[in-house]
């Protein structure tokens, strides 16, 4: 019979490492409310930057202004109603009281679990707003572009998932949340919209206007503006001195005076929308301003049929211009490429058939003339002809059919009469050989397009 082990005999056992816990703040990164208010914000701006892409794709001046404005308009309701709803939570739970007795302070548990909801909500704002920048590259001409344009937008999202976060902490209601986030949709559009001083204030100072381009600071002077306030009331509600918050007050004084000082300031008229760019082998010249510039070879394709049957022509416009306000008397205006979804989408001429019908309408003397007149009946009957031969459009065709339609079976002889003179007019002129037809051409293009009367206008 062997004998017992003695103690200090016995083989010694590994002791098995304790695994440090994970930090409070992962746990909160990684579940909760955090990530999937960051995915529904991913969708949201997605799915409202894919549903109007054809009214900001190709300029850099609309597609700032598009991802700016949604990101407040649809963002910050989002941040302050998920914000509210992650600050009563504790209560919600019933662990507020024991959540006091623990060793952090106020200031800190409230940031461990507010600041990774306002880290998610950034990171989704900035990962749509670099897909809209790449997504509207390909078709936007240089320039406009400022690359800061994201600062304020997303310090915007940060203060209210902060704020939200304070009073969802102060206020003992469920329905504070949603009633947050509607408060704050209209109080963000309204600043949106306003013409008082008061919209320099607001999350976008310039107003989400299309056709100016931000200083590149004034992003960071909005963004201070709305982190300050919010850190003055996250230190009014937690920290040990309440006093504290006068710091960030003043900051956010100081910051809501420049903004007001500056006004208008903060943003400036895109100058190349006041500058041309031109082709030089077509009579008249299309010209775009140089917003568009990368888009002059494809008006200049749509338009091309058009010019074409101008060739040889004497005493046209010199030039189509494409810039605000009225036009110099040897120029006719280009029909409108702004805003962006009409006739220009991504880059390309939607409707060229049609785009060509009014660019020969106002070259002919349509919607450049200053004072509304009614045309004689001959200028009208030519100017139909013209028209119809310089730019075909089955639209016209179409309406001109029913119109045909519609008076026979009316038995109106008087406008039968009158789509049939019409017809002969337009037959005349397209029967004409080139020569004579160029030559009276140059006679028609001769008169005043605005202020032309029967005894002036050539014969059909």
């Amino acid at each position: 019979m062997s004998a017992p082990l003695l103690l200090e005999d016995r083989p010694a056992t590994k002791a098995t490492p304790r695994r440090p816990a994970p930090h409070p703040l992962r746990a909160e990164l990684l579940r909760g409310l955090a990530p999937w208010a960051g995915l529904a914000l991913t969708v949201a701006l997605g799915a409202y930057l894919y549903n109007t892409s054809e009214t900001w794709q190709g300029s850099w001046t609309d597609t700032l202004s598009v991802l700016r404005a949604g990101g407040v308009i649809l963002g910050g309701p989002l941040a302050l109603a998920a914000g509210c709803w992650q600050g009563g939570r504790e209560r919600r739970r019933g662990t507020d009281v024991l959540r006091a007795t623990a060793v952090r302070g106020p200031l800190a548990q409230l940031l461990m679990a507010a600041l990774p909801l306002a880290c998610w909500l950034v990171a989704a704002y900035v990962l749509t707003f670099v897909g809209g920048v790449l997504a509207s590259r390909p078709y936007a001409t240089p320039g406009g572009f400022t690359p800061t344009a994201f600062a304020g937008s997303a310090a915007v999202l940060v203060a209210c998932a902060l704020t939200g976060h304070v009073v969802g902490a102060l206020v003992p209601w469920r329905l504070a949340a949603p009633l947050l986030g509607v408060a704050g949709y209209g109080l963000f559009g309204a600043a949106g919209t306003t013409e008082s001083v008061l919209r320099f204030l607001g999350p976008a100072p310039e107003g989400f206007r299309r056709s100016v381009v931000l200083v590149w600071w004034h992003p960071f002077l909005t963004a201070g503006w709305f982190l300050a306030l919010a850190a003055a009331a996250v230190l009014a509600c937690a920290a040990r001195r309440r006093r504290a918050a006068l710091v960030p007050l003043v900051a956010a004084a100081v910051a809501g005076t420049l903004l007001v000082q500056v006004g208008d300031g903060l943003s400036r008229p895109d100058p190349r929308a006041h500058r041309q760019v031109c082709t030089t082998d077509t009579a008249p010249q299309i010209c775009v301003n140089g917003t568009r510039a990368r888009q002059l070879p494809e008006v200049t394709e749509a338009l091309r049929p058009l010019i074409d049957r101008l060739k040889g022509v004497e005493n046209l416009p010199v030039r189509f211009e494409d810039l605000p306000g009225r036009q110099a008397a040897d120029e006719a205006s280009l029909p409108m490429l702004s805003p962006l979804g009409w006739y220009l989408v991504r880059g390309r001429i939607v409707e060229a058939e049609q785009f060509r019908w009014e660019a020969a309408t106002i070259l002919i003397g349509g919607s450049d003339c200053p004072f509304v007149r009614r045309e004689p009946a001959k200028v009208a009957l030519v100017d139909d002809a013209v028209t119809r031969w310089l730019a075909p459009s089955h639209i016209s065709d179409e309406i001109r059919r029913q119109r045909l339609k519609i008076a026979r079976a009316n038995g109106d002889k008087a406008d039968l009469r009158r789509l049939k003179t019409e017809q002969r007019a337009y037959d005349h002129l397209r029967t004409m050989s080139p020569a004579e037809r160029r030559t009276w051409l140059s006679r028609y293009f001769a008169q005043d397009r605005c202020d032309r009367t029967d005894r002036e206008v050539p014969s059909l």
